[in-house]
């Protein structure tokens, strides 16, 4: 059995979940919150970052600036349709977000999508182990060389049950500062 390839696998998972968590806001602009948004290009939905220069010039703000100002309307309808949360402001040159302050609700609600995501990687998890578990059975090892396998997988899992943990843990704390 291949414990790296296993290992690997759940380091793909705890990946995913820092993905989930960028798309989680906690009250700053960044970049990363237009992620998926699709702007209608020459007919062709294309990415904002691909169409724009964006930049955070305060903790708060931030500015999208077209290659093309031609398309600043499509920018900005995106947006609108994207559901944010955040309304685009066009000043002619550049469009720009205003993340609002979040509610002390939003931010309970940000927490709960938090958890949420750390409990689907965990079950990701689960299923890697089980998984490799399957894989050691498979192997028709002695008996106690497939004892000391599956503790490793059962450490494997400790151990990244743990990253999952504290990564939800600052998240939250994140999530729950003013």
């Amino acid at each position: 059995m291949n414990l790296e390839n296993f290992e690997g696998k759940m380091i793909k998972a705890l990946e995913s979940l820092d993905s989930k968590f960028i798309n989680i806001r906690a009250g700053r602009a960044n970049p990363s919150m237009l992620n998926g948004i699709m702007v209608s290009y020459y007919g062709n939905p294309t990415p904002i970052n691909s169409l724009a220069n964006i930049t955070v010039p305060e903790a708060k703000e931030l500015f999208i600036k077209p290659y093309d100002k031609a398309i600043l309307k499509d920018i900005e309808r995106a947006i609108n349709e994207a559901n944010i949360g955040i309304s685009p402001i066009n000043n002619g040159e550049l469009i720009i977000l205003k993340v609002p302050d979040l509610t002390e609700d939003k931010r309970k609600d940000y927490v709960k999508m938090a958890k949420g995501a750390c409990e689907e990687t965990k079950v990701a998890l689960r299923n890697i182990r089980q998984d490799a578990n399957n894989s050691v059975k498979k192997e028709e090892l002695p008996e106690d060389e497939e004892k000391n396998e599956l503790e490793k997988v059962q450490d494997l899992i400790i151990k990244y049950n743990k990253i999952v943990d504290e990564k939800l843990m600052a998240k939250e704390k994140e999530l729950m500062e003013i």
